[in-house]
């Protein structure tokens, strides 16, 4: 299926890695030209050079960002105002529950996978309008669906992002805006290793047991979501053929929010 993107610019966020990079090179197959943002500039160098290496006609820009930092952030508004896909991708909250997770951790959290959502989506949101349209997809993730007493940060602030992506997107059409996401289960990256590591780390005080709990989590198909797998999806909403779905958030989990066990 041709997803119609061809020419189209994209801004990824948290592209070094995982589902960001998977992003990046789905577009990029795509054939649309990447403005690609991460807090680690080696790891974003090597992901845009190798795109470059395998897409010659691509324009692919790396930007080193921290986009916890608001100022960071109407940086990379300002330098990527002219994209007509955001894919808001960056974030990393700890584990941790209510009593024993820090003020500041929860702050630090969210200002980049919470604020960071929004303070993005609002200055391109305005910056699309202007141009005629656009497409914001947010990566978000289950926790906010299926909270966790012991992932308290993230199950919080996706929740919020989930119901932010609704609200914004009810009405962006009116704009020719469409705002959706897609709530991934865990998915095989590094991230995923690090919030098992750490609900390991709670449960039984070694986080090198965190291959225990991903046995007894009975995963539907007996795996992971793959990065490929949440990529694609996320290429399909942001494209014209998903010219009708706004305003809404897609479960990526293999039936697991609804295994009731």
């Amino acid at each position: 299926m041709d997803l119609q993107l061809h020419g189209k610019r994209a801004l990824v966020t948290g592209a070094s890695k995982g589902i960001g990079r998977a992003v990046a090179e789905v577009l990029a197959n795509e054939g649309c030209h990447l403005d690609l943002v991460s807090r680690t500039p080696g790891l974003l160098d090597d992901v845009a050079a190798a795109l470059r290496a395998g897409h010659q006609g691509a324009n692919i820009r790396a930007i080193a960002a921290d986009l916890s930092v608001p100022d960071e952030r109407a940086r990379v508004a300002e330098l990527c105002a002219n994209v007509d896909i955001l894919v808001n991708n960056a974030g990393a909250n700890p584990g941790g529950n209510l009593l024993d997770t820090p003020d500041a951790t929860w702050r630090t959290g969210w200002e980049l996978k919470v604020f960071g959502y929004i303070d993005l989506t609002r200055a391109l949101y305005r910056s699309m309008k202007a141009n005629g349209g656009g497409v914001i997809v947010n990566v978000i993730g289950t926790a906010g669906e299926r909270p966790r007493a012991d992932y308290v940060i993230g199950s919080t602030g996706n929740a919020a992002l989930m119901s932010f992506t609704r609200a914004v997107g009810g009405r962006s059409a009116d704009d020719g805006i469409r705002v959706v996401a897609v709530n991934p289960a865990l998915t095989a990256t590094d991230r995923a290793e690090t919030m098992l590591r750490s609900w390991a780390l709670q449960r039984w005080g070694d986080e090198a047991r965190w291959r225990e709990l991903e046995a007894e989590m009975n995963l539907p198909f007996g795996r992971m979501a793959t990065a490929g797998e949440v990529a694609d999806l996320v290429a399909f909403l942001a494209s014209p053929r998903a010219g009708y779905i706004s305003g809404t958030v897609v479960t990526v989990d293999g039936g697991g929010s609804n295994r009731n066990d």
